[in-house]
């Protein structure tokens, strides 16, 4: 897994080769997200997403469901 632990949240930056490809990735997180009630704090520029995750329920910190929604976003990496 490339998710990193900085500054009290997991992150994890992924590339892709255009804007459109980058933007179906993060149609498919939404998704992912929204089936979990688990929404992560991202930013887009082109072809780069950024992905950090803490659980704001929690008092924003890393816990289970960040872990879990991590995982599930790996998943859809080839």
């Amino acid at each position: 897994m490339q998710w990193t632990e900085r500054e009290g949240k997991l992150e994890r930056e992924f590339v892709f080769r255009d804007f459109s490809e980058a933007f179906g990735f993060m149609t498919r997180v939404a998704l992912l997200a929204e089936q979990a009630d688990h929404h992560p704090d991202w930013s887009n520029s082109w072809n780069r997403v950024q992905i950090s995750l803490t659980t704001h329920d929690a008092g924003s910190v890393i816990t289970q469901k960040d872990r879990d929604l991590a995982a599930s976003i790996d998943r859809l990496i080839p």
